[in-house]
């Protein structure tokens, strides 16, 4: 029978950080396993989410113009748009964002995030709001050229799945429709790292001009190559594994045939084909999510779930179509004409996917079993102006990571809420200031993920996120 094409639209299982193949850590749940974290404190049990989507709009969001508007600021801050009543009357979004207004009594929206790191960059916000941990001095000293280290502290996606408990084909954190950023400027923050290679997340590209696909780029095969070639091929691979014994009992080599065995499992799973295949789902469905890469991959993500996938992340993918127009990559990092690009472009297509992914998942008895998390590296700064474009008159906003909002809802959340709040310029945080330590420690708590504990390669234990406490207010 011929492999086709379709059967190899999955992730490389040998993700990106691995190849260096250091020594893992090994896991242990005998420490302070969750059933024993419960029986301690049972309102620690945690949220009733069996899976997390985590959508982060890459660039750097602007708080102000979406989620944190400040109506009454002076007009070098508050910008040109309104904002509008929405299903919560405690929460107001932004005028362009009316299809969302529809479902925010599902939402929850966290107003007082400070994510401040001493670079003020994508790099140190990636790796702080992915993780939970203040980036380190060689966030500053080697800028963007700081790479993914083995030894940085694991994204939150690798922590949850490494500790989900479940029996699948498919892969515990899956990340599309990209890696942040193009390499040599790949974005820190989103591997397993210290926790071990083989916790790392699957990743699935998707295309801006074909949306409806997704594939490995590092794990396809020839279309003509047969399932019994294919096999046969895995067969003489075996025989001289089994030539290498001595090389074998090496610890490196045991994660590596790890990877093969799952990788074989996902190829000739026909539960992977399906999964990814959009093109089961009906017209009106794909239509209501919308046509953009970003909006296929909320779609792919929530089929994922219902795979019972425990993470799945869907990076937001630039349009470099409208880099030009937005003065930026073709996403979030708006430092100029970001009203323009706002309004034309980005929540357009943010509002209708977004808002699809919530009312889907409502309707079909899953968001209270789901976790949806907003976020991003940073805020933008709420003065408007960034000297790179113009100042005032290039209408755009520099980073800020001092403030930003991050929206929840699902996974045991009460909708409908806002949390804390900024001060009148939406510069700080002022009520109920919280760090993305508190942040990721909510997702952990929604999960029921209390077992934090990992081990060294000398066999200590330490501590996965020893910072933050989950916002109990939530849920």
């Amino acid at each position: 029978m011929p492999i086709d094409r379709r059967s190899f639209l999955v992730a490389s299982a040998t993700g990106y950080a691995g190849l260096r193949l250091g020594n893992p850590t090994s896991l242990t749940a005998d420490d302070l396993g969750p059933a024993a974290v419960s029986r301690a404190n049972p309102a620690l049990k945690g949220g009733t989410a069996k899976s997390v989507i985590l959508f982060f709009l890459c660039g750097g969001a602007s708080h102000i113009d979406t989620w944190d508007m400040k109506p009454d600021a002076p007009s070098e801050y508050r910008g040109p748009f309104s904002p509008i009543a929405t299903s919560a009357p405690e929460i107001q979004l932004c005028e362009h964002l009316p299809l969302l207004s529809k479902q925010a009594h599902h939402l929850s929206v966290v107003h007082s995030v400070g994510g401040t790191v001493n670079t003020n960059d994508h790099h140190a916000g990636y790796y702080y709001n992915l993780t939970g941990h203040v980036p380190d001095q060689t966030f500053k000293t080697q800028g963007n050229d700081r790479r993914p280290y083995p030894d940085d502290w694991p994204f939150m996606g690798s922590v949850v799945s490494s500790r989900a408990k479940r029996d699948a084909t498919l892969p515990g954190a899956i990340t599309l429709p990209h890696m942040p950023s193009r390499k040599p400027y790949t974005r820190p923050g989103q591997f397993a790292a210290k926790l071990g290679v083989e916790f790392d997340p699957l990743y699935v590209d998707g295309s801006v001009d074909e949306p409806l696909v997704f594939q490995a780029p590092s794990l396809m095969v020839a279309g003509d190559v047969t399932e019994e070639q294919f096999l046969s091929k895995q067969a003489l691979f075996k025989t001289l594994d089994q030539a290498r014994s001595e090389f074998d009992a090496s610890p490196q080599v045991r994660i590596w045939k790890q990877h093969q065995e799952r990788t074989m499992n996902l190829l000739l799973s026909s539960r992977t084909t399906t999964v990814f295949d959009l093109e089961r789902e009906s017209d009106s469905t794909r239509a209501r999510y919308g046509k953009s890469v970003n909006a296929m991959s909320l779609l792919l993500a929530r089929r994922l779930v219902e795979a019972e996938v425990p993470f799945v992340t869907v990076f937001w993918k630039e349009n470099q179509k409208i880099k030009d127009k937005c003065k930026s990559a073709g996403g979030w990092d708006t430092h100029g004409n970001n009203f323009g690009c706002l309004k034309d472009y980005l929540l357009p297509e943010f509002d209708q996917a977004f808002s699809a992914l919530v009312e889907d998942l409502n309707q079909r008895g899953m968001l209270d079993e789901t976790l949806l998390l907003v976020t991003s590296e940073m805020g933008r700064q709420p003065k408007i102006g960034d000297r790179r474009s113009g100042g005032v008159s290039g209408g755009g906003r520099d980073h800020w990571t001092h403030c930003q909002s991050v929206l929840l809802a699902g996974g045991g959340i009460q909708g409908g809420q806002s949390y804390g709040s900024s001060d009148r310029f939406g510069e700080y945080p002022s009520d109920h200031p919280v760090t993305p330590a508190d942040v990721t420690k909510t997702v952990y708590h929604a999960t029921g993920t209390h077992d934090l504990i990992a081990h060294d390669s000398q066999g200590r234990p330490y501590s996965l996120l020893e910072p933050g406490k989950p916002i109990m207010d939530l849920f």
